[in-house]
Order: structure tokens, then sequence, then C-alpha cells
């Protein structure tokens, strides 16, 4: 066993006040191919990570300076590359590519290359191929990351350049019609904080969290994307460096932020007042020595929190109490030895339904890891149908359904407009990671008042998601008891 140590307190000199016994995470496999090259500034042959479960399979989606391989890893012990896409730029002058899929489409972006484009990759017919239906620089030649917010269809390019536009902090483009990205918007003001980028962001149902680098972090109300909000800002907390990226607790009220600093820990943000966000606490090293320490990537699955620190590897936390992540499983990806530099673990994705753990080593390849738990997975919104897009016309008057109260302690009303039809829906309740929370029995929605028992739940922001026949919708709920 591996010995971390607890770091407590928001002083400058961490105090050591415990040691923690970590599990090591199973290996179930690695890939890696001996003939692609490292990236001139960092050697670094591999990237980013994304997950896929489509047609009973589960694949990993790995960037590398080449391009982005599509590989099978249903059987980890016997992975296999199913397809792959050269990207518009290549080679030795690629450091980053990110991605993120919306139903059946994969979108991807380099941070590099004067050749560089947005690709958008078809992949409903995996295992046998993918097809490339989209690739231009026409309106968005480079970005460092994207995020798309599923639920409003909105693909957010950060630190953007290409196009009309040029350069941008953060630009917003349509994907109602997944293979025409349409240009909305960009932004580099969020409430007095003015970004010179936006490095990553979290978004769903168009409340975004934002990590502006060293500009700090802001919290911003998209759902009108012509006009957004500002909810609170954060320019001065404990170990404030360059702010790179985070993930929301299940329940809303907390934020793990990770400055790309070395020897900086992830901050413990408490957000449930967006005006006046504090930091809380700071996590667990993965390493004795703090000034090695690096983290990267974070992401929130159930009652984990995932964490690719680069020389450290992998490290998961367990969050069942979100105030107080403690450290439960580990895994090193890399034997590099600490050189003041970036090598090591890139990526983490936690979301497929076998519970398996994929994470991106830069210059080992892609690792399988068996996860904590697999018993939320199988409700992880991650599983793609393909059928999920379509282009059935939403009756008008879905729109204005109303939602209260708000918040909401043990019951909550649905008040449909006079000129709404009776229809028949399934409602749930889930949390921002899109966990199901609680499903309500089958309810006929009529044009009046529906009322619905709220289970007993945690203290937060919720998201109704109303399925119906012709049409689907989601709104926030605040849960206040």
């Amino acid at each position: 066993m591996r010995t971390v140590f607890i770091l407590l307190g928001l002083a400058l000199t961490l105090t050591l006040t415990a040691q923690v016994e970590l599990q090591e995470a199973t290996l179930l496999g690695n890939w890696d191919d001996p003939n692609l090259v490292g990236s001139s500034a960092y050697d670094n042959t591999y990237n980013e990570v994304w997950g896929l479960a489509l047609g009973g399979r589960e694949y990993a989606v790995i960037g590398s300076t080449a391009g982005t391989h599509f590989l099978d890893v249903t059987f980890p012990n016997d992975i296999r590359q199913m397809a792959f896409v050269a990207g518009g730029t290549s080679g030795p002058s690629i450091i980053h590519r990110d991605y993120h899929h919306y139903g059946c489409y994969l979108y991807a972006v380099a941070d590099e290359g004067v050749n560089s484009t947005l690709q958008i990759i078809d992949i409903s017919t995996l295992p046998d191929s993918v097809t490339v239906v989209y690739d231009s620089g026409e309106t968005l030649q480079q970005s460092h990351n994207i995020f798309i917010d599923s639920l409003q269809a909105k693909l957010y390019c950060l630190a953007a350049f290409g196009g009309e536009a040029g350069g941008s902090a953060l630009r917003i483009y349509d994907i109602s019609e997944p293979t025409t990205p349409v240009y909305l918007a960009e932004y580099s003001n969020f409430g007095g904080l003015s970004a010179s980028h936006v490095h990553d962001a979290y978004i769903h149902n168009g409340l975004a969290y934002l990590n502006c680098g060293y500009n700090g972090f802001a919290m911003v109300d998209f759902t009108d994307p012509m006009a957004p909000q500002t909810l609170g800002i954060m320019q001065d907390y404990s170990f404030s460096g360059y702010n790179h990226s985070g993930w929301p607790s299940n329940d809303g009220n907390y934020y793990y932020l990770g400055d790309e600093n070395h020897g900086y820990p992830i901050k413990v943000i408490d957000v449930s007042d967006p005006t006046d966000m504090l930091d809380i606490a700071v996590l667990a090293a993965p390493n004795a020595d703090l000034s090695q320490t690096i983290p990267h990537n974070q992401i929130v699955a159930c009652n984990y929190l995932y964490v690719s620190y680069y020389y450290d590897g992998l490290m998961v936390y367990d969050i069942s109490d979100p105030a107080s992540p403690v450290p439960a499983y580990f895994y090193d990806t890399s034997d590099w030895v600490f050189d003041n530099n970036y090598r090591g673990a890139w990526g983490v994705y936690p979301f497929l339904p076998s519970g398996n753990i994929l994470v991106s080593d830069m210059q080992r390849g892609l690792f399988v890891l068996r996860g904590p738990e697999t018993e939320c997975y199988q409700q992880a919104e991650s599983v793609i149908n393909c059928g999920i897009i379509n282009n059935t016309e939403t009756p008008t008057w879905v729109n204005e359904i109303g939602i209260f109260p708000q918040p909401a302690s043990s019951a909550l009303h649905l008040r449909l407009p006079q000129n709404a039809t009776t229809t028949e829906a399934q409602l749930r309740l889930l949390n921002l990671s899109g966990q199901v929370m609680h499903t309500f029995n089958t309810t006929s929605l009529n044009a009046g008042s529906t009322s619905l028992d709220l289970p007993n739940l945690p203290n937060g922001m919720y998201l109704l998601d109303i399925q119906a026949k012709e049409w689907q919708m989601t709104q926030k709920v605040i849960v206040q008891h």
C-alpha cells in the first residue's frame, strides 16, 4: 500500500495530520502505439481521453499527435483499434486535442496547427467504421478545450481561434443540427472578471463553471446564450494560481477546483451561494512531497471524484461527504521521475456502464482500470442511443410549463398552459452529473396543475427531466428543506 497525507486547513503552510492507506486500482489493460511520435514541447504522444458506449460495446477515444484513435475496450485485456481519424495537423507540433460527444457524433478539436479544424465524426457505425461528416476551419480552427451542454444543444469552445471572430476567450455554437454548427456569440468578460481566455469549463443546462487561468473563476448562467448572467466570480482564494479545471459535486453545492501549478492542491469551493463563494478545504496530495504534485483534470461520477495527476497518476476520492473528500483508490500510470515539467496522466473518463475507468498517459497511452463501484454507471447518460436526436417539432406550449415552488421541499407542482394537450410522460429527477435520483410513476400531464411528491433528497440543485412521446424538456429544481 501507498501512504498519502491528509492536508487540512487553508494556510500557506500545510500541516500533515494523518496517514491514510489507499487501495491500488486493478489494471485491466493498456494500449500504446510505439510508431507514434511525441510532441516537440513535452514529448507527449497522447493527450485527452473520452469514452463511448453504444451497441452493447464500450470504446475509448484517445488523442495523439497523429489524430483520434477509437479503441474497443469491451474486453480490456484485448484492446483493439477499430478506427482512426487523422487530424488536420499532425506530428510533433500537436500537444493537445479534446473531445465531447452529442448523440451519435463526436466533436474533435486541436489546440495547435495552422491546418487544424473542427471535426464532427459520425460514430453510429462503430465497431465497423466512423465517418467524418464535418471537417472545416472556416469558423473554428483551434480550441484548447470544448464542452457540450447536451440539454441546451450548445458547443462551448474555450480559448478558441479561427473564423471571422479571430481569437475568443469563450465561443458558443448552436448544434441543434449536429453536423451544422452555427456560431452564436463570444465572451471574455464575466461580471467584472476580464478573461484573456477560458481554459476549461463545466456546463450543464446553461449553468457554467468557468476556469479562466490566471484571471480566476466565474459562474455564469448561459440559459440565454445571447444574454448571459454572471452569478459570481472568485479571484482571491487559497493557493490561487493558474485556474485550470474542475467539476461540481452532485448536489451543486461544491466545486473541486484545480490550479495547474506545481505544489498547488485541489481546493473544495463552497458555491452554494455564487455571490459569496468560499474555499473550505484542500484535498489530500497523492505524494508526500507536495512540491511534486500537479493536478490536471477532475471528474465527478456518483460518490467519487476522479483526478488525473501528471506524475502521480490516477487518484480517486470518496465524496460521500462532498465537503470532505477522502482518498480511496490510486494507480500510477507513469514511472517518470519528477523533473519540474509536465508528464504522466493527462485525462480520466469514469462514465462507462461497466464502471471501468479510462486514463490517458502522455507517454504510455491508454490505461483501463477497474472502478470502485458499478451500480450507478448503469444510468449514465454517456450511453448513446442513436435515436436520441430527432427533428420532431416540440409544441410551443411546452416552453410555457412552469415549475414551482422554487425552492421546493416536499412537493413540486407543474403548471401547464390552457392550450396544452393531454400527454403521458415519464418524469425523473437527476443530479447535476446526470445520475437518476428518483423516477416518478408515469404521469398524465394536463392543462392546469400537476403535483409530484418529492423523495427525501439532500438540499441542492437538481434537474427535472420530462420525457414525452413527442417532446422532451429539462428544468432546474432547487430542493431546500
